[in-house]
C-alpha cells in the first residue's frame, strides 16, 4: 500500500505527503493533548475531564478556574514544550551525528546546563530567575565547546559523539564539585533541581519557552530538506546544492538552544531527547529525521511521565525526571543490545 502522495497547492507547488507520517503526528498531538486534560485534572482536588474542557472555555466556576488557570495548566504547558524541545533537540543531534545515541543526554548538554545552575546556587546563592539563565548559559558554553573540539574540516557524526562523551564526563565531575563545596541548604536545593522537575513550574516559565519554540521549530521545519539530504553524506548533499556547514551550524545552534531552555524550565529531565526521535522513527517507519513526529512524540512522552509520576506511586509522587530516567535507561540497554546485534557497535 502506497503512503506517500503528492499534493498541489494553489500556487503551483509540488509537496509529496507521507500518509503514515501524518497519521503518526495526529494520533501523538491528539494523545498529547488528552494527556494534558486528565494530568490538569489530577490532584488532590480532583477534577473530571468534562469540567476541565468547560473550564478551559471560560464555563467554570472561580474554583476550578484558578485550580485549572493558575495553578495547574502553566505546569502542564510547561511539560509539553519541554518534552517538545527535548524531542526536537535530539531528533536534531542524532541526524547530524547519523548515530541513535547522539541525544543531549549523551553529548553532556543536560550536563552543562546544570553546571551553570549550579554555579548560580553554589558559588552566587542566586534567584530562580538567575538559576534559569546560569542552566541556559552553561547549555550554550558546553554546547560551544563541544562545537569547536569537534571540528576538523567540518563537524563530523561519531568525532561529534566522542568529544561530547567526553565533555559530558568533564562537566559531571564539575557538578560533583561544586556539589561538594555547597552548604546543606543550597546542596538539598541544587540536587532537588537537578532531579528534574515540574513542581512549582508556572506562567514565568512558559512565555519564554512559548516564544522560543515558537521562533526556533518553524526555522528547524524550515531546513528539513537540507537536513535530509546530507544524511546521504557530504560530498552528495554538496553537489545537490545544500550548503552543508551552514545548516549543520544552525541546526546545531537550534539543537542546543532547545536543549538548553528545556534543561532551564525544568531541569535536567533524562532520556526523552534519546527515546522521542527513535520511537517516532518507529512508528512512521520512515528513514528520515522524523522532526515533526519527535516533536509530538516528546511532548506526548513528558505529560505521560508527569502523570505516572503523580499517580502510579500511591501519596509518594516522584520528580518526572525519576521516571523519564527509569523507562529512558531500560530503552537505552535495549537499544545497545539491539546495536549490538546488528554489529554497528
Amino acid at each position: 500500500m502506497k503512503t506517500n502522495r503528492a499534493v498541489r497547492t494553489p500556487g503551483g507547488l509540488s509537496l509529496r505527503l507521507d500518509l503514515r507520517a501524518v497519521t503518526v503526528v495526529v494520533l501523538l498531538l491528539a494523545a498529547a493533548l488528552a494527556a494534558s486534560v486528565v494530568l490538569i485534572g489530577t490532584g488532590d482536588f480532583p477534577i473530571p475531564a468534562s469540567d476541565v474542557l468547560k473550564t478551559l472555555l471560560g464555563q467554570g466556576n472561580p474554583g476550578q478556574e484558578f485550580i485549572v488557570n493558575e495553578l495547574r495548566l502553566p505546569r502542564v504547558l510547561v511539560g509539553l514544550l519541554v518534552g517538545a524541545a527535548l524531542g526536537l533537540g535530539g531528533a536534531l543531534f542524532q541526524a547530524i551525528s547519523r548515530n541513535p545515541l547522539g541525544s543531549p543526554d549523551v553529548l553532556g548538554l543536560g550536563q552543562g546546563a546544570t553546571a551553570g545552575a549550579l554555579t548560580v546556587i553554589v558559588v552566587l546563592s542566586g534567584s530562580a530567575a538567575q538559576v534559569t539563565a546560569g542552566a541556559l548559559v552553561g547549555g550554550l558554553v558546553t554546547g560551544f565547546a563541544i562545537y569547536v573540539l569537534a571540528w576538523k574540516r567540518g563537524v563530523h557524526g561519531y568525532r561529534l559523539v566522542l568529544v561530547g562523551i567526553g565533555v559530558n564526563a568533564i562537566v559531571t565531575a564539575i557538578n560533583g564539585y561544586l556539589l561538594t563545596k555547597a552548604d546543606i541548604v543550597d546542596a538539598a536545593r541544587a540536587v532537588v533541581w537537578m532531579t528534574g522537575s515540574l513542581n512549582g513550574r508556572g506562567w514565568e516559565q512558559v512565555w519564554p519557552l512559548l516564544a522560543l519554540c515558537a521562533v526556533l521549530v518553524p526555522l528547524v521545519l524550515a531546513n528539513a530538506r537540507g537536513l535530509r539530504m546530507m544524511e546521504m553524506g557530504d560530498d552528495i548533499s554538496n553537489a545537490l546544492g545544500v550548503r552543508v556547514e551552514r545548516v549543520r551550524l544552525l541546526l546545531l545552534v537550534a539543537a542546543v538552544l532547545l536543549t538548553a531552555s528545556a534543561t532551564a524550565a525544568a531541569g535536567p529531565v533524562s532520556f526523552v531527547a534519546l527515546t522521542a526521535p527513535q520511537l517516532a522513527r518507529r512508528l512512521t517507519r520512515s528513514p528520515g529525521p522524523n522532526l515533526l513526529p519527535s516533536v509530538c512524540m516528546g511532548a506526548a512522552l513528558l505529560v505521560t511521565a508527569d502523570w505516572a509520576s503523580q499517580r502510579a506511586f500511591g501519596a509518594d509522587q516522584l520528580p518526572v525526571g525519576v521516571v523519564t530516567g527509569v523507562l529512558g535507561g531500560a530503552y537505552l540497554l535495549w537499544l545497545l543490545v539491539t546495536e549490538r546485534k546488528k554489529g554497528r557497535i
